[in-house]
């Protein structure tokens, strides 16, 4: 990433339209830097913590509860992601990783338990909503990620949809972003954004040209 990052502001000097731009991927990137922006902004999310080594797993408990997630700050297609069921099952976890040395900052989240293995791919490019993907993570896994062997199917907007996608893409300047929403008994909470999504299969569940509107919107940004 920092290479990719360097590329991208070395063409931003350079006067070239980048989309998206260098602070804003930077930003998506730090899953923990992302909450901070959305819960500043109102925007939904799950209850999250900021934890490190030596961790005190009666905070997590208070604060967090059981089952939790816990993630790294940085990842991509669901690498990084555990679920931990029970109090146990945390410890456990941190045990494995306080014996391998690692002192890496992570986040824990409650987890969202209300449609288990499914969530939602909102599409959203130069402020429009594209179209909604329902993924089902494959059996024995709960996160959703297509990537990971999760399948989809496309998913009717709503208003509040629209609204969550629109407004995570807003917050985090992102000309174009992949909005991942996870259910909640009250509706819907964003879980993550994506600087760089993968719509092969969005194309391919909701048969929507993604491609034929990235293009459309970097011809309309670059002409203005």
């Amino acid at each position: 990433m920092p290479f990719q990052l360097a590329v991208v502001r070395h063409f931003e000097q350079a006067g070239v339209p980048c989309i998206n731009g260098s602070l804003p991927i930077e930003t998506v990137k730090d899953k923990l830097r992302t909450s901070q922006i959305l819960s500043r902004a109102g925007i939904a999310i799950p209850n999250t913590m900021m934890v490190r080594m030596p961790i005190d797993d009666g905070l997590v408990e208070t604060n967090i509860g059981f089952p939790c997630v816990v993630k790294v700050v940085t990842g991509s297609y669901g690498e990084g992601v555990y679920l931990c069921e029970k109090k146990r099952d945390y410890k456990k976890l941190m045990e494995f990783i306080d014996n391998l040395g690692n002192k890496k900052t992570m986040i824990v989240q409650k987890y969202m338990g209300e449609r288990i293995g499914e969530d939602l791919r909102v599409l959203v490019i130069g402020g429009k909503v594209l179209g909604a993907m329902k993924r089902t993570a494959p059996e024995g896994d709960f996160r959703a990620n297509i990537t990971n062997g999760g399948t989809g199917e496309n998913y009717p907007l709503t208003e509040e949809i629209e609204f969550l996608a629109r407004e995570t893409a807003r917050a985090l300047g992102l000309d174009i972003a992949g909005v991942d929403l996870l259910f909640d008994k009250h509706g819907f909470v964003v879980c993550e954004a994506n600087s760089n999504p993968g719509f092969s299969g969005f194309e391919n569940y909701c048969q929507v040209n993604v491609a034929d509107a990235i293009t459309e919107y970097i011809k309309f940004k670059v002409h203005q």
